[in-house]
């Protein structure tokens, strides 16, 4: 199993969209049983929170299921858990690695450092555009999943192999 987690300031905004948008691509790809997602803040503001009103009406009109959720910290164990360690934008990468061990530094990324273009994702907290927060985030997403394809065809064949 390959796990995921998504990491913004919050959690309320950019890093549920991007866990219901992702868990949503897996599905339609037939993945679930390779690939797992989750989402998480960097800091305390938000913890116990739902996803933010913008977040949850951009989702809705695109008919991506939001997954439940509500907002959590990210923990030190986070780093050992998961095999990608994702954030928005460079200040959500420099808190992941103050919080994961320095092994697991290596791990965290942008999202759309998978993406043709690396860039950051701008907080629609602070933009108000869930247009273009959704847009970046169905553009990291895709080529997050098409980078993990190999990957995942290789369990598959292993769990193939395994039932035989």
């Amino acid at each position: 199993m390959i796990r995921i987690l998504f990491v913004c300031h919050g959690n309320i905004c950019r890093s549920p969209m991007a866990e219901s948008v992702c868990a949503e691509m897996i599905r339609r790809r037939g993945w679930e049983r390779f690939v797992a997602v989750s989402s998480a803040a960097a800091h305390t503001d938000e913890i116990g929170n739902p996803p933010h009103r913008g977040t949850r009406e951009k989702l809705t009109r695109e008919g991506i299921p939001l997954v439940p959720h509500r907002a959590v910290l990210m923990t030190a164990q986070d780093g050992e858990k998961y095999d990608y360690l994702i954030g928005m934008d460079a200040a959500n990468v420099r808190d992941m690695k103050r919080i994961v061990a320095p092994k697991d530094e290596g791990k965290v990324c942008r999202l759309l450092d998978y993406a043709s273009s690396p860039r950051s994702i701008a907080d629609p907290w602070y933009t108000g555009d869930f247009e273009q927060t959704y847009e970046d985030i169905v553009e990291g997403c895709t080529a997050l999943l098409d980078r993990l394809a190999p990957d995942v065809e290789k369990l598959r064949r292993e769990t193939a192999d395994d039932k035989r």
